[in-house]
């Protein structure tokens, strides 16, 4: 069992940096800056920080960019998106990156992460068919949540999209629980629950899928973990 810990801002990549520390077997964290928290972003105060908490993370990210909320200038989003690539570049660590209604800014942004050799995984993937294939073909990860498990989602042709060997399914606790536990609080236990839907979808056996996702996330973050 182990835990990947998304640290969204310098604040938080703190606390999942410490938490980590205290749980090295099975805690592991990112550091990044969410395009939410892109207005303040300063490349001469922040980089230098987020390098630091980088040193004992598996991640950069979560970063990329969100132009539904827009909660930060567009341009802003995509300095720091950018800048946390090349930071990813220089430290040879993966990128989690959130995108929401921005997908060409987004295609362009994995166009300069494959030149410079970053992969990653798209989190909590509903975007789509073609922005998939576009990160599949640089490599990257797709991840899904607890939102296909929702009466809304209808996309179960997007679930089938992704090969095997690059799928991931995951919790965004404590966000987006999964059907039957929707609007409470999520816990990473009910993953669950999604890869069933996953699984079902696809037509493959639940435990199996499962192993195959952590293999892959294991893979994809250099987990190193103890012999279960």
């Amino acid at each position: 069992m182990a835990v990947v810990c998304i640290g969204e801002s310098l604040e938080v990549a703190a606390l999942a940096a410490a938490l980590a520390a205290q749980n090295p077997a099975f805690v592991f964290a990112t550091a990044g800056i969410h395009p939410h928290d892109a207005a303040g972003f300063d490349v001469q105060r922040d980089i230098p920080r987020l390098r630091e908490l980088l040193g004992a993370a598996v991640a950069v990210g979560e970063c990329g960019l969100d132009y539904h909320y827009d909660n930060s200038p567009r341009q802003a989003q995509r300095t720091a998106f950018a800048a946390q690539i090349a930071l990813a570049a220089e430290m040879h660590l993966p990128v989690v990156v959130h995108t929401r209604e921005a997908e060409d800014d987004t295609r362009s942004l994995l166009g300069e992460a494959r030149s410079a050799g970053v992969i990653g995984v798209m989190h909590c993937y509903t975007g789509s068919h073609s922005l998939a294939e576009v990160a599949l073909a640089a490599g990257w990860y797709v991840s899904f949540s607890g939102i296909v498990t929702f009466n809304k989602w209808t996309d179960n042709e997007l679930l089938r999209l992704v090969p095997r060997e690059r799928l991931l399914v995951e919790s965004d606790s404590p966000y987006l629980a999964p059907v039957p536990f929707r609007g409470k609080r999520n816990e990473p236990a009910w993953v669950a629950h999604t890869l069933a839907k996953v699984s079902a979808v696809r037509g493959d056996e639940a435990l199996e899928l499962g192993r195959v996702t952590a293999d892959n996330a294991q893979r994809l973050f250099g987990l190193a973990l103890e012999p279960a």
